[in-house]
């Protein structure tokens, strides 16, 4: 064991590589460094001081040089293997959400914009995550949890600011989750009976139940293991179907319109919403959290799941994305299995594989929550699924899945959600935060140039959060005057 640590924490003090990565590059973070390079060569790095953090007492003094980190939780980590990772990671990349990539992102980007705009935040979110990654380890403790990471970094007050950014996310990544369940529900009953009388809010209804009866199974993140397998099949189902069936409405259909619409001033703000959509497509929020269920060495087999998940793992959001725009141009639907023809058994199994595949994908984004549930309030005794502790999740998951559904209900813009959800949390989560943190911690041993890069990324990102957040409300704004509460969109 004391081996194993000590090759770990060798491991984690290496350095990044010099610059984004891109397409074609190894699956090796080590590089050699120049000292024009973006981040700190091996022996830059591995005598970094940690900077001591700012932690009040309850009389307002200056309490301990760093956040007491506790790795006491109620679920199970240091247990998986890379590759298990690495399928949760393609999992969440890979949801019913990419259904809405053709028209959320493609449309209001175009041809040109949308591809490049798709590779170079693929390229800087491999990046962001990587430099999370290797915070992983500070001080010989290990960060499980977000807001434990940055709390023993910054001090008691990020440690809460982190944690409501991260509980937005998360929050707003669930509800359209449910959006897209029901949404998939909703399209099923249509292709049989089109008449109008299951409306969205009882589909979402129905799709919150179900999430909660799944929760109520899964007792923590580790526990999904063959979940996952069936996870994966039900993605390629929906995209392989999608893509099949646009290819076959592009070759017949006529010549198609790739035009951004909207008026020069409605297209700024739909510009500034995809990019946002473009950070959330590859971006979790919950890094630490996915890492901490890793088997040591924690960051070099989390390095294998980030190159799993940014490369073989993106390649099914990139075919049905592009087909699905190429096919239908700036008429493509906000969910694509509406704007395919086909066989109608076909497109049921298509749907019915979205639902299935978007209820395991919830509860992944739901897990930080419920491992703070389960660890602040659970009982902490036998095992779990004794009968208390089923119970215990029954009252408090099926609680907190009950005003997800009831805000899905209300507010069903699941474009406006993506939008909203990239600026307010995963712009600041991934990117800002992620960014500062690698100052604050390896500052002193990096060169001029490479702290002004991160700097770069600090204030561009905060600037672009701000502007992101600015468009994704207006849309909103203009999505309430159309739609009411409870809207069957």
């Amino acid at each position: 064991m004391d081996a194993t640590k000590q090759q770990q924490q060798q491991h984690d003090e290496e350095a990044l590589p010099n610059c984004l990565p891109s397409a074609s590059a190894s699956s090796s973070w080590a590089s050699t460094s120049s000292s024009s390079s973006c981040l700190p060569a091996p022996g830059d790095t591995d005598r970094a001081p940690l900077l001591p953090t700012k932690m009040a007492d309850e009389n307002g003094k200056q309490g301990s040089a760093r956040v007491d980190v506790s790795e006491d939780t109620a679920h199970q980590i240091s247990v998986d293997p890379w590759y298990q990772v690495g399928f949760v990671l393609t999992t969440g990349v890979n949801s019913a959400y990419v259904l809405g990539y053709s028209g959320s992102i493609m449309v209001p980007l175009g041809w040109i914009g949308g591809t490049c705009g798709l590779i170079l935040a693929a390229a800087i979110s491999m990046y962001a995550n990587a430099l999370l990654g290797r915070l992983h380890e500070i001080g010989g403790k290990r960060h499980i949890r977000y807001r434990d990471l940055a709390g023993h970094i910054y001090g008691r007050k990020m440690y809460a600011l982190t944690w409501a950014l991260q509980y937005i996310n998360l929050f707003m990544i669930n509800t359209g989750f449910i959006i897209l369940a029901g949404q998939a529900l909703k399209a099923i009953y249509v292709l049989f009976r089109d008449d109008g009388l299951l409306k969205l809010p009882y589909c979402i209804a129905l799709s919150g139940f179900v999430c909660a009866l799944f929760a109520f199974g899964i007792p923590y993140l580790s526990a999904l293991r063959i979940w996952l397998g069936f996870s994966t099949i039900f993605s390629l189902i929906y995209i392989v179907i999608a893509f099949v069936l646009s290819l076959r409405d592009g070759i017949t259909a006529p010549a198609k319109d790739y035009s951004i619409p909207g008026s020069q001033s409605t297209r700024i703000f739909t510009t500034i919403g995809a990019v946002a959509n473009l950070v959330f497509a590859y971006n979790t929020g919950m890094l630490p959290e996915i890492q901490a269920t890793i088997r040591p060495p924690v960051v070099k087999n989390m390095e294998k799941a980030l190159w799993f998940q940014f490369t073989v793992g993106s390649l099914p959001l990139y075919a049905v994305t592009f087909m699905g725009y190429w096919a239908y141009g700036s008429s493509t639907s906000s969910y694509l299995l509406n704007s395919v023809n086909g066989p109608v058994w076909i497109k049921m199994i298509a749907n019915l594989s979205a639902f299935l595949q978007t209820v395991i994908a919830l509860h992944i984004f739901a897990s930080p929550m419920y491992e703070y549930l389960d660890t602040r309030f659970g009982s902490g005794q036998g095992g779990p699924f004794a009968f208390h502790n089923v119970v215990f999740r029954v009252g408090v998951r099926g609680g907190y899945l009950t005003v997800n559904t009831l805000v899905a209900a209300m507010l069903p813009f699941l474009g406006d959600f993506m939008s909203l959800t990239g600026a307010l949390s995963t712009f600041p989560l991934t990117f800002v935060l992620a960014n500062h943190m690698y100052l604050m911690v390896k500052g002193p041993k990096l060169s001029g140039f490479q702290r002004g890069w991160h700097w770069l990324n600090v204030v561009g990102f905060s600037l672009l959060a701000i502007t992101a957040a600015v468009a994704a409300l207006r849309l909103i704004m203009a999505d309430s005057s159309t739609y009411h509460l409870f809207a069957d969109m």
